[in-house]
C-alpha cells in the first residue's frame, strides 16, 4: 500500500509499505476514505518531537471496515467508520474514568505516571513517535485499528466524509477547550490562534453559551477564516498589542476565558531562540504568556496547543495572583465524539468549511512543505488516498 512516511526532521514521502493485518483479535483494518494533516503532525515534521525510525504519520483519519478481528462485535466489514485520534483499551483505571489518553494499557513501553519527556507518557496516539506507541498512523491507503470494539463510530449515512472527518481530533480538542471552562453562559471568550484546532474552538463557544468570542492570530488569511467559520471578532496581534486589545474591549477587566490553541510552536524570534539553546528547551510558551495576561482575576486558561518540554521562567506568581483556573492536556475523544457526532447531524456545527486543500495521498509530502511554510493560505488539507 502507499502511505506518508517520516524519515526524519522535514522528510516526508509517500512509499510503497507493507499492508497491515490483524495483530490482535480486537484490531480491525480499515480502508481509508479521508486523512488529513494536524498541525500536531508539524511538531514531528520539524523535529520537535524525537523520533528515530520511520513512522506513518497522521491522526486524523476515516474510512471503510475492511477486515474485522475476532473479538470485535460491534463492527462489521463494510462500515464506514470515524476513528479518535487516542488509542485506549476502554476498561482500565483511567479509561473507567472517561481519561482515555491516559490508557495504562496502549503504550506499554514508555506509559507512567510521571509525564515526564521521555519515560512516562500517556496513553497511545496514532502515528505519533515511538514515546506514544510506535502506532502507523492513518495517513495511508489502510491501517489497524487496535481496540475497535471502544474506538471507532460508525458515521451516519447522511453525512460526507468532509462533513465527519474532523471528528476524530480537531473538533473535540476545541470542545474539550472550551467543556474544561465550564461556561455558565455570557463569557466572553478568547482564543490564541486562528488555526483548525482553534476555530474549532471559538465554534464550540458559542455553542456552550459565550456572549463574544475573539480569535487573535498573526496570519491575515487565519484571522479571516476565523471570521469566515466562526463568525468570531478578531485582533492581528502583528499589528497592535493583543493583550491591551482585550483588556480594551472587556473594560480594563481581561476575558472570563483564553485558550492556548497555539502551544510551543507559535513564531520565535532570535533572541527567543538562542535562549532556547540555552536553557535547553524546545519551541516557546510565548502564548501561553498572553493567556495568563490577557485573563481576568478569577478567569480560564485551557490549554489544547501541544507542549512537549518545560519551560523555565514560568510565571507561577502570576497564576497564583490572579487566582487563575488552568486545564489542558490531550482532548478526551472517546468521551466526547457521540454527543458531538449528534451535533453535527443536527445541523448545529459545521465542520467542514475550514477545508482549503484537498489532494490525493500521493501529494502529502508537498502538502507538508505548504502547510509548515503558512504558504498558499492553507488551513486545513485533506488527503484522499
Amino acid at each position: 500500500m502507499k502511505a506518508l512516511v517520516f524519515h526524519g526532521k522535514k522528510n516526508v514521502s509517500v512509499d510503497n509499505v507493507e499492508d497491515p493485518r490483524i495483530e490482535n483479535p480486537r484490531d480491525t483494518i480499515l480502508k481509508v476514505t479521508s486523512t488529513a494533516i494536524c498541525g500536531s503532525d508539524l511538531h514531528i515534521y520539524n523535529g520537535l518531537f524525537p523520533q528515530p525510525k520511520d513512522l506513518i504519520l497522521g491522526h486524523e483519519f476515516m474510512g471503510v471496515v475492511e477486515e474485522v478481528g475476532a473479538g470485535v462485535n460491534n463492527l462489521k466489514r463494510g462500515d464506514r467508520v470515524v476513528i479518535p485520534f487516542p488509542i485506549a483499551c476502554g476498561h482500565c483505571h483511567f479509561c473507567s474514568m472517561d481519561l482515555h489518553t491516559h490508557c495504562e494499557n496502549s503504550n506499554p513501553e514508555f506509559y507512567g505516571p510521571e509525564g515526564g519527556l521521555l519515560k512516562g507518557k500517556g496513553g497511545a496516539l496514532f502515528g505519533y513517535t515511538d514515546l506514544y506507541g510506535g502506532y502507523s498512523g492513518g495517513q495511508a491507503e489502510y491501517v489497524r485499528v487496535p481496540y475497535s470494539d471502544i474506538g471507532p463510530r460508525v458515521v451516519p449515512d447522511n453525512l460526507t466524509d468532509d462533513q465527519a472527518l474532523f471528528l476524530t481530533d480537531i473538533f473535540p480538542t476545541g470542545w474539550a477547550a472550551i467543556d474544561w471552562a465550564q461556561l455558565k453562559g455570557g463569557e466572553v471568550v478568547v482564543v490564541f490562534g486562528c488555526g483548525p484546532v482553534g476555530i474549532m474552538a471559538m465554534k464550540a463557544a458559542w455553542i456552550r453559551g459565550a456572549s463574544r468570542v475573539i480569535g487573535v492570530d498573526i496570519l491575515p488569511y487565519r484571522l479571516e477564516m476565523a471570521k469566515k467559520a466562526a463568525h468570531v471578532e478578531t485582533i492581528d496581534a502583528s499589528r497592535t498589542n493583543a493583550v491591551d486589545e482585550i483588556r480594551q474591549m472587556t473594560g480594563g477587566y481581561g476575558a472570563d476565558v483564553c485558550v492556548d490553541a497555539v502551544g510551543m510552536e507559535a513564531d520565535r524570534n532570535f533572541v527567543e531562540k538562542a535562549l532556547n539553546v540555552v536553557r535547553a528547551q524546545v519551541g516557546t510558551m510565548k502564548t501561553l504568556g498572553y493567556c495568563l495576561d490577557a485573563v481576568r482575576r478569577g478567569g480560564v486558561v485551557t490549554v489544547v496547543g501541544v507542549y512537549g518540554t518545560p519551560f523555565d521562567n514560568f510565571p507561577l506568581h502570576q497564576w497564583f495572583d490572579k487566582g487563575i483556573q488552568m486545564k489542558g492536556g490531550q482532548a478526551t475523544v472517546h468521551k466526547y465524539i457521540d454527543h458531538l457526532i449528534a451535533l453535527v447531524q443536527e445541523g448545529k456545527v459545521v465542520l467542514d468549511d475550514i477545508i482549503t486543500h484537498k489532494v490525493p495521498l500521493t501529494d502529502a509530502s508537498r502538502m507538508y512543505e505548504i502547510f509548515n511554510n503558512k504558504e498558499d493560505d492553507c488551513v486545513k488539507v485533506v488527503l484522499k488516498p
